[in-house]
């Protein structure tokens, strides 16, 4: 939980760093890049974040990351207060809460769409569109199938989940009848 509250902090500071320059955005490109860099590479992750490698060595291994990827002054020097902190092992959850706090300051909402089947393009624009009335901000869709859901679709906006599917409604009408009432 601690780390959480850590994560937050560095977040939001990273993001009023960007609210004052302009450059929120770029930071939420090159936060994310170097986050998935380390998370899909376990040496790298293990060469930054390990105590049995020396401190010099590990902030080399930095140095070379943020070279080759050509990151950004305020990117280059927030990563080294970060492990300077020896907080660069929560790069990830940083990333998480910097992803979701720079949608916010662009009235962007992420939401998941699940469906049994493929829908289709028109469809999908229609419950962007009703996502978006419902919640008052720009909806970025994340569409995947699942076929055990029968028919139907469930959508997630955080906490929210609108839940039509046919598998939750034969589940629904199962307990109604364990129950003893009518259906």
């Amino acid at each position: 939980m601690k780390n959480l509250a850590i994560s937050r902090r560095y977040a939001r500071a990273l993001l009023l760093i960007g609210k004052d320059d302009g450059k929120a955005e770029i930071y939420k490109q090159e936060l994310d890049a170097v986050a998935k860099l380390v998370a899909k590479d376990k040496g790298l992750d293990r060469a930054l974040t390990n105590p049995l490698y020396g401190t010099v060595a590990r902030k080399k291994v930095l140095q070379l990351v943020v070279e080759k990827l050509d990151l950004s002054k305020a990117m280059k020097s927030f990563l080294f207060l970060l492990f300077d902190k020896g907080r660069i092992g929560f790069l990830g959850t940083i990333n998480e809460f910097y992803q979701k706090l720079a949608d916010e300051l662009k009235n962007v909402a992420r939401a998941s769409l699940v469906s049994a089947t493929e829908i289709s393009s028109e469809s999908v624009e229609k419950i962007r569109a009703t996502l978006s009335k419902m919640t008052g901000k720009d909806i970025i869709l994340d569409i995947k199938v699942d076929q055990s859901l029968i028919g139907g679709v469930v959508s997630r906006i955080g906490d929210l989940v609108l839940d039509g599917s046919i598998k939750t409604q034969l589940l629904n009408m199962r307990e109604s009848l364990k129950r003893g009432e009518r259906v």
